[in-house]
Protein backbone atom coordinates (compact mmCIF):
# COMPACT_ATOMS: atom_id res chain seq x y z
CA UNK A 1 0.00 0.00 0.00
CA UNK A 2 2.83 2.35 0.82
CA UNK A 3 4.45 1.87 -2.59
CA UNK A 4 1.14 2.38 -4.36
CA UNK A 5 0.32 5.49 -2.37
CA UNK A 6 3.84 6.79 -3.01
CA UNK A 7 3.47 6.29 -6.78
CA UNK A 8 0.06 7.94 -6.71
CA UNK A 9 1.43 10.89 -4.78
CA UNK A 10 4.33 11.26 -7.21
CA UNK A 11 1.92 11.22 -10.17
CA UNK A 12 -0.25 13.87 -8.52
CA UNK A 13 2.84 15.99 -7.78
CA UNK A 14 4.11 15.61 -11.36
CA UNK A 15 0.68 16.52 -12.72
CA UNK A 16 0.47 19.57 -10.45
CA UNK A 17 3.93 20.77 -11.49
CA UNK A 18 3.04 20.27 -15.18
CA UNK A 19 -0.17 22.29 -14.78
CA UNK A 20 1.71 25.05 -12.96
CA UNK A 21 4.38 25.22 -15.67
CA UNK A 22 1.68 25.29 -18.34
CA UNK A 23 -0.06 28.20 -16.61
CA UNK A 24 3.21 30.11 -16.28
CA UNK A 25 3.96 29.49 -19.95
CA UNK A 26 0.53 30.39 -21.32
CA UNK A 27 -0.06 33.40 -19.02
CA UNK A 28 1.79 36.00 -21.16
CA UNK A 29 -0.14 34.92 -24.28
CA UNK A 30 -3.45 35.11 -22.43
CA UNK A 31 -2.49 38.55 -21.13
CA UNK A 32 -1.82 39.75 -24.68
CA UNK A 33 -5.12 38.30 -25.92
CA UNK A 34 -7.16 39.81 -23.07
CA UNK A 35 -5.65 43.29 -23.43
CA UNK A 36 -6.16 43.28 -27.21
CA UNK A 37 -9.91 43.76 -26.63
CA UNK A 38 -9.54 46.67 -24.18
CA UNK A 39 -9.29 50.40 -24.67
CA UNK A 40 -6.03 52.20 -24.00
CA UNK A 41 -7.27 53.49 -20.65
CA UNK A 42 -8.41 50.03 -19.53
CA UNK A 43 -5.00 48.55 -20.30
CA UNK A 44 -3.20 51.26 -18.32
CA UNK A 45 -5.67 51.13 -15.43
CA UNK A 46 -5.69 47.36 -14.89
CA UNK A 47 -3.91 45.12 -17.41
CA UNK A 48 -4.87 41.96 -15.45
CA UNK A 49 -8.65 42.53 -15.57
CA UNK A 50 -11.00 41.02 -18.14
CA UNK A 51 -12.28 43.27 -20.95
CA UNK A 52 -15.70 44.84 -20.46
CA UNK A 53 -16.71 43.94 -24.02
CA UNK A 54 -15.26 42.18 -27.07
CA UNK A 55 -14.36 45.20 -29.17
CA UNK A 56 -12.59 44.29 -32.44
CA UNK A 57 -11.77 47.90 -33.33
CA UNK A 58 -8.20 47.39 -32.09
CA UNK A 59 -7.73 44.60 -34.62
CA UNK A 60 -9.14 46.71 -37.44
CA UNK A 61 -6.88 49.61 -36.48
CA UNK A 62 -3.84 47.34 -36.19
CA UNK A 63 -4.62 45.62 -39.50
CA UNK A 64 -4.76 48.95 -41.33
CA UNK A 65 -1.81 50.60 -39.60
CA UNK A 66 0.47 47.60 -40.13
CA UNK A 67 -0.60 47.20 -43.77
CA UNK A 68 -1.06 43.60 -42.73
CA UNK A 69 -1.43 42.01 -46.15
CA UNK A 70 1.82 43.46 -47.49
CA UNK A 71 3.84 42.77 -44.34
CA UNK A 72 2.62 39.15 -44.22
CA UNK A 73 3.76 38.64 -47.80
CA UNK A 74 7.10 40.30 -47.00
CA UNK A 75 7.67 38.01 -44.02
CA UNK A 76 6.54 34.96 -45.99
CA UNK A 77 8.82 35.79 -48.92
CA UNK A 78 11.86 36.40 -46.72
CA UNK A 79 11.26 33.37 -44.49
CA UNK A 80 10.60 30.84 -47.26
CA UNK A 81 13.50 31.90 -49.47
CA UNK A 82 15.92 32.21 -46.54
CA UNK A 83 15.08 28.74 -45.22
CA UNK A 84 15.32 27.16 -48.68
CA UNK A 85 18.71 28.77 -49.35
CA UNK A 86 20.05 27.72 -45.94
CA UNK A 87 18.84 24.12 -46.40
CA UNK A 88 20.31 23.75 -49.89
CA UNK A 89 23.72 25.27 -49.17
CA UNK A 90 24.11 23.74 -45.71
CA UNK A 91 23.19 20.22 -46.86
CA UNK A 92 25.62 20.40 -49.78
CA UNK A 93 28.38 21.84 -47.59
CA UNK A 94 27.82 19.24 -44.87
CA UNK A 95 27.90 16.44 -47.44
CA UNK A 96 31.11 17.79 -48.96
CA UNK A 97 32.84 18.11 -45.57
CA UNK A 98 31.92 14.54 -44.60
CA UNK A 99 32.53 12.64 -47.84
CA UNK A 100 35.71 14.43 -49.00
CA UNK A 101 38.33 13.61 -46.38
CA UNK A 102 40.64 16.56 -46.92
CA UNK A 103 42.68 18.32 -44.23
CA UNK A 104 41.27 21.64 -45.41
CA UNK A 105 37.73 20.37 -44.79
CA UNK A 106 38.54 19.72 -41.14
CA UNK A 107 39.81 23.28 -40.77
CA UNK A 108 36.71 24.64 -42.50
CA UNK A 109 34.44 22.63 -40.22
CA UNK A 110 36.29 23.87 -37.13
CA UNK A 111 35.88 27.47 -38.32
CA UNK A 112 32.17 26.89 -38.91
CA UNK A 113 31.73 25.52 -35.39
CA UNK A 114 33.77 28.40 -33.95
CA UNK A 115 31.60 30.96 -35.77
CA UNK A 116 28.55 29.66 -33.90
CA UNK A 117 30.02 31.04 -30.66
CA UNK A 118 30.22 34.63 -31.94
CA UNK A 119 27.06 36.58 -30.96
CA UNK A 120 25.44 38.78 -33.57
CA UNK A 121 25.53 41.79 -31.23
CA UNK A 122 29.34 41.80 -31.34
CA UNK A 123 29.39 42.33 -35.13
CA UNK A 124 26.23 44.41 -35.35
CA UNK A 125 27.80 47.88 -35.47
CA UNK A 126 30.55 47.13 -38.04
CA UNK A 127 27.97 45.11 -39.99
CA UNK A 128 25.65 48.11 -40.34
CA UNK A 129 28.51 50.55 -40.95
CA UNK A 130 30.21 48.57 -43.74
CA UNK A 131 27.10 47.51 -45.63
CA UNK A 132 25.50 50.93 -45.09
CA UNK A 133 28.48 52.67 -46.67
CA UNK A 134 28.22 50.27 -49.63
CA UNK A 135 24.49 51.12 -50.01
CA UNK A 136 23.56 47.44 -49.66
CA UNK A 137 20.91 47.87 -46.96
CA UNK A 138 17.13 48.27 -47.33
CA UNK A 139 16.86 45.22 -49.60
CA UNK A 140 14.99 41.98 -48.99
CA UNK A 141 17.50 40.14 -51.18
CA UNK A 142 20.40 41.30 -49.01
CA UNK A 143 18.46 40.32 -45.88
CA UNK A 144 18.07 36.79 -47.26
CA UNK A 145 21.81 36.75 -48.00
CA UNK A 146 22.54 37.84 -44.42
CA UNK A 147 20.28 35.10 -43.03
CA UNK A 148 22.24 32.60 -45.12
CA UNK A 149 25.49 33.84 -43.61
CA UNK A 150 24.25 33.78 -40.02
CA UNK A 151 22.26 30.54 -40.31
CA UNK A 152 24.46 28.25 -42.38
CA UNK A 153 26.89 27.40 -39.54
CA UNK A 154 24.33 25.73 -37.26
CA UNK A 155 22.59 24.00 -40.19
CA UNK A 156 25.90 22.68 -41.54
CA UNK A 157 26.88 21.42 -38.09
CA UNK A 158 23.59 19.49 -37.77
CA UNK A 159 23.80 18.09 -41.31
CA UNK A 160 27.42 17.07 -40.73
CA UNK A 161 26.53 14.92 -37.74
CA UNK A 162 23.58 13.32 -39.53
CA UNK A 163 25.39 12.56 -42.80
CA UNK A 164 28.14 10.67 -40.96
CA UNK A 165 25.51 8.02 -40.12
CA UNK A 166 24.34 7.65 -43.74
CA UNK A 167 25.75 4.41 -45.28
CA UNK A 168 28.25 4.99 -48.06
CA UNK A 169 27.13 1.76 -49.75
CA UNK A 170 23.99 3.44 -51.09
CA UNK A 171 26.06 6.10 -52.84
CA UNK A 172 28.50 3.56 -54.23
CA UNK A 173 25.64 1.50 -55.63
CA UNK A 174 24.21 4.57 -57.34
CA UNK A 175 27.64 5.44 -58.81
CA UNK A 176 27.98 1.88 -60.16
CA UNK A 177 24.58 2.31 -61.83
CA UNK A 178 25.98 5.35 -63.65
CA UNK A 179 24.77 8.22 -61.49
CA UNK A 180 26.96 11.32 -61.24
CA UNK A 181 27.92 13.06 -58.00
CA UNK A 182 25.14 15.65 -58.24
CA UNK A 183 22.53 13.00 -58.95
CA UNK A 184 23.79 10.85 -56.08
CA UNK A 185 23.38 13.74 -53.68
CA UNK A 186 19.94 14.95 -54.83
CA UNK A 187 18.41 11.55 -55.59
CA UNK A 188 20.00 9.31 -52.94
CA UNK A 189 21.42 11.33 -50.04
CA UNK A 190 19.00 14.27 -49.81
CA UNK A 191 15.85 12.11 -49.39
CA UNK A 192 17.56 10.32 -46.48
CA UNK A 193 18.14 13.71 -44.83
CA UNK A 194 14.40 14.47 -44.49
CA UNK A 195 14.29 14.13 -40.65
CA UNK A 196 17.16 16.51 -39.99
CA UNK A 197 15.99 18.80 -42.80
CA UNK A 198 12.58 19.08 -41.11
CA UNK A 199 14.23 19.88 -37.77
CA UNK A 200 16.47 22.59 -39.25
CA UNK A 201 13.59 24.04 -41.25
CA UNK A 202 11.42 24.33 -38.13
CA UNK A 203 14.15 26.05 -36.13
CA UNK A 204 14.97 28.46 -38.96
CA UNK A 205 11.32 29.31 -39.69
CA UNK A 206 10.74 30.23 -36.05
CA UNK A 207 13.98 32.23 -35.94
CA UNK A 208 13.53 34.17 -39.17
CA UNK A 209 9.79 34.78 -38.88
CA UNK A 210 10.09 36.19 -35.34
CA UNK A 211 13.39 38.02 -35.85
CA UNK A 212 13.31 41.73 -35.11
CA UNK A 213 16.91 42.88 -34.69
CA UNK A 214 18.41 42.01 -38.08
CA UNK A 215 15.47 43.27 -40.20
CA UNK A 216 15.40 46.47 -38.13
CA UNK A 217 19.01 47.12 -39.17
CA UNK A 218 18.57 46.21 -42.84
CA UNK A 219 15.02 47.21 -43.82
CA UNK A 220 14.17 50.90 -43.64
CA UNK A 221 11.27 51.57 -46.02
CA UNK A 222 7.76 50.71 -44.88
CA UNK A 223 6.93 48.69 -48.00
CA UNK A 224 9.66 46.10 -47.32
CA UNK A 225 9.18 45.68 -43.57
CA UNK A 226 8.32 42.37 -41.92
CA UNK A 227 5.58 41.62 -39.38
CA UNK A 228 7.73 42.01 -36.22
CA UNK A 229 8.92 45.40 -37.47
CA UNK A 230 5.35 46.56 -38.13
CA UNK A 231 4.47 46.25 -34.43
CA UNK A 232 6.91 49.10 -33.77
CA UNK A 233 4.38 51.57 -35.23
CA UNK A 234 2.40 51.52 -31.97
CA UNK A 235 5.27 52.52 -29.69
CA UNK A 236 6.20 56.18 -29.98
CA UNK A 237 8.76 58.31 -28.25
CA UNK A 238 6.33 59.92 -25.83
CA UNK A 239 3.27 57.67 -25.95
CA UNK A 240 2.32 54.07 -26.70
CA UNK A 241 -0.98 52.58 -27.80
CA UNK A 242 -0.82 49.35 -25.85
CA UNK A 243 -4.30 48.07 -26.69
CA UNK A 244 -3.74 48.25 -30.45
CA UNK A 245 -0.20 46.94 -29.97
CA UNK A 246 -1.59 43.84 -28.22
CA UNK A 247 -3.95 43.27 -31.15
CA UNK A 248 -1.02 43.66 -33.53
CA UNK A 249 0.97 41.06 -31.58
CA UNK A 250 -1.94 38.61 -31.88
CA UNK A 251 -2.03 39.20 -35.64
CA UNK A 252 1.71 38.55 -35.80
CA UNK A 253 1.30 35.25 -33.93
CA UNK A 254 -1.58 33.95 -36.06
CA UNK A 255 0.40 32.88 -39.19
CA UNK A 256 3.06 30.97 -37.23
CA UNK A 257 0.38 29.30 -35.08
CA UNK A 258 -1.50 28.33 -38.23
CA UNK A 259 1.70 26.89 -39.66
CA UNK A 260 2.28 24.88 -36.49
CA UNK A 261 -1.24 23.40 -36.35
CA UNK A 262 -1.15 22.45 -40.03
CA UNK A 263 2.32 20.90 -39.82
CA UNK A 264 2.05 19.58 -36.25
CA UNK A 265 2.43 15.87 -37.07
CA UNK A 266 5.34 16.45 -39.44
CA UNK A 267 7.04 18.80 -36.99
CA UNK A 268 6.89 16.29 -34.14
CA UNK A 269 7.91 13.39 -36.39
CA UNK A 270 10.83 15.35 -37.83
CA UNK A 271 12.12 16.41 -34.42
CA UNK A 272 11.81 12.87 -32.98
CA UNK A 273 13.44 11.17 -35.99
CA UNK A 274 16.22 13.73 -36.06
CA UNK A 275 16.89 13.21 -32.35
CA UNK A 276 16.90 9.42 -32.70
CA UNK A 277 19.33 9.56 -35.62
Amino acid sequence: MNSRSGKKASKILAGGVSILLFILYIFPFLLILINSFKTRLEVVANPLSLPKSLDFSNYINAFQTMNYGRTVMNSLFITVLSVLVILIFASMLGYFLVRWDWKMNKIIFMLIVASMIIPFQSVMIPFVTIYGNLNLLNSQGMLIYFYLGFGISMATFMYHGFIKNVPVDLEEAAIIDGAGKNRVFFKVVLPILKPITATIAILDVLWIWNDFLLPSLVLVDDNVRTLPLSTFYFFGKYTSNYSVAMAALVLVLLPILFFYFIMQKRIIAGVVEGAVK
